[in-house]
C-alpha cells in the first residue's frame, strides 16, 4: 500500500510503478544510505534476529517455523535499490488505472458485496465507493496478490543496511501475525520483494495493528476472507480520522488568474473563499460554506483541478504519493457516480526524469531545499518550486516547468556574470 516500497500486484502497474505500492510507505532512505555497505553474514544476522525474537515475547515455535522461509535473496536487494522514478503524470496514471474494465468490476463488487459494505460503513463510516477504489487498485479486486512468501523478502531487507530498522519491525510483526494465530507460516504469500500481504497489500506492520476479524472466526484473514480484508482497510482509513458522511475530492473548474500559491494541499480555506476566488463546480454547484477544502492541482495550473476535504488525509496515510493518492481518490468519486475527469486549460508537458534532476539541481544551487535529488516530485520539491516560482513572479501553483529550468539557468548565468 505504500508508494516507493511496494507494489501494486497488477501486471499493468509494472509498466508504470518500478516499485510497488503499499499503504503507508517505508521512509525515504538517504542518500547515504543507498550506498550503504552490509557487515557480517546474513545467517549470523539470523541468529541474532532469532535472540531478539524471543526477547520480545515471540515463541520458539514460531521462530522455529518462520526461520526455514528466512532466506537471503540479493535480487531483493537489487530491485529494493534499483527503484525506477515514478514519473507518470496525473492523468496518464488516472487514466490506466480508472480503465472501463476496472469501474465496471467495482460497480459489480459494491452490488455482491452489498450487505457486507453497509455493515463495514455503519462501524466504520468509510463508504463502499472508497474501499472498493483501494481494493481495484491495489490488487485487481484480490484477483493479484501475490505469490511469494513475504518473510524472505522482509528478512532480506532488515538484513540489508539501507532500510533496516524499518523492516526489522515488519519482521518482528509478521512474527506477530503468526503468534496471534491469524495465519500460518506457508499463508504468508503477498508482494514478491518488498513483502505486502492480501488484498489491500498491507505491510505485516499495518496488518498487525489495524486488522480486525470480521467474520467472527477468530482469526484476522486478509487473504481469504473478503469481511476481514475490508473491515481491516475501513479500520485503517478511520485511523486517520475519516470524518463519517463528509465528502473528500471533488472535481472544480479554476479560472484564469487566482492567488496560485493557496493551491497547496496543507493550505485549507473555507468553500466560500474558493467560491470568492472564482472557483467552481465541474458538475452541480459548489455551496459557499464553511466546509475546509484545499485545491489540489495534481498537474498545475493547465491540468485538472479538484478540492481536497478533509477526509483526502486518509487516502495520503494509505499512501503519500500524491498521484496515486489522487487517483484511487478520483476512482471513488467515479464510482459513485461522478462523470471522468476533464482534461484542465491547457497541454501540460510532464518532466522526464533527467528534466526533474536538472530542475532539483539547479533550485538547490540557488539555496532552495529540495530534499534528495532523485528525480521525483516530492513534497519537499514542490515547496522549494513554488518559492522559486514566486521569487520569478510566475504563477506559483508549485509544478515542474521548462520555463522554471530556463528562468532558473538564465538567473544562474547572470548570477555568475555579475561576479
Amino acid at each position: 500500500m505504500r508508494f516507493t516500497a511496494h507494489k501494486l500486484a497488477i501486471a499493468a502497474l509494472a509498466v508504470i510503478f518500478a516499485a510497488p505500492a503499499l499503504a503507508n510507505p517505508a521512509p525515504a532512505a538517504p542518500t547515504a544510505a543507498a550506498n550503504c555497505r552490509n557487515t557480517g553474514t546474513f545467517e549470523r544476522w539470523v541468529e541474532d534476529f532469532k535472540r531478539d525474537a524471543a526477547a520480545k515475547g515471540i515463541s520458539a515455535q514460531v521462530i522455529a517455523d518462520a526461520v526455514p522461509f528466512m532466506a537471503f535473496d540479493p535480487e531483493i536487494i537489487r530491485r529494493d535499490r534499483g527503484q525506477g522514478v515514478f514519473q507518470q503524470s496525473f492523468l496518464q496514471f488516472s487514466d490506466r488505472m480508472v480503465a472501463g474494465y476496472r469501474m465496471q468490476h467495482g460497480a459489480n463488487m459494491i452490488k455482491k458485496h452489498a450487505a457486507l459494505f453497509a455493515k463495514v460503513e455503519q462501524q466504520y463510516g468509510i463508504p463502499p465507493s472508497v474501499l472498493t477504489a483501494f481494493w481495484g487498485l491495489e490488487s485487481d479486486f484480490g484477483a493479484n496478490t501475490g505469490k511469494h512468501n513475504i518473510l524472505r523478502a522482509i528478512s532480506t531487507l532488515a538484513y540489508d543496511c539501507r532500510r533496516s530498522d524499518y523492516f526489522r519491525t515488519q519482521l518482528f510483526d509478521a512474527l506477530r501475525i503468526l503468534e496471534r494465530g491469524d495465519l500460518a507460516v506457508a499463508d504468508m504469500n503477498g508482494g514478491d520483494w518488498a513483502g505486502e500481504l492480501g488484498a489491500m497489500q498491507f505491510t505485516a506492520s499495518d496488518y498487525y495493528n489495524h486488522s480486525v476479524d470480521f467474520d467472527g472466526d477468530g482469526k484476522r484473514d486478509l487473504i481469504k476472507s473478503v469481511p476481514d480484508t475490508l473491515a481491516s482497510a475501513a479500520n485503517f482509513l478511520a485511523s486517520f480520522g475519516w470524518t463519517r458522511g463528509e465528502p473528500w475530492l471533488q472535481e472544480v473548474r479554476v479560472p484564469a488568474n487566482m492567488p496560485w500559491e493557496q493551491a497547496d494541499v496543507e493550505i485549507k480555506h473555507p468553500r466560500s473563499q474558493w467560491v470568492k476566488w472564482g472557483v467552481t463546480a465541474a458538475k452541480g454547484t459548489l455551496p459557499a460554506d464553511g466546509l475546509q477544502a484545499s485545491l489540489l492541482l495534481p498537474m498545475g495550473r493547465m491540468g485538472p483541478a479538484f478540492l481536497a476535504y478533509p477526509n483526502f488525509k486518509s487516502f495520503l496515510g494509505w499512501n503519500s504519493a500524491m498521484v496515486y493518492s489522487t487517483t484511487v481518490a478520483y476512482f471513488a468519486t467515479r464510482l459513485d457516480g461522478a462523470p471522468p475527469v476533464g482534461r484542465g486549460n491547457g497541454e501540460v508537458t510532464v518532466l522526464n526524469p533527467q528534466q526533474m534532476t536538472d530542475l532539483q539541481n539547479l533550485l538547490a544551487r540557488q539555496g532552495y531545499d529540495v530534499g534528495k535529488i532523485d528525480g521525483k516530485l516530492g513534497s519537499m520539491t514542490r515547496a522549494a518550486i513554488k518559492k522559486a516560482q514566486l521569487k520569478a513572479g510566475m504563477p506559483a501553483d508549485s509544478y515542474p516547468t521548462t520555463e522554471l529550468i530556463d528562468r532558473l539557468r538564465g538567473s544562474q548565468t547572470s548570477g555568475s556574470a555579475s561576479r
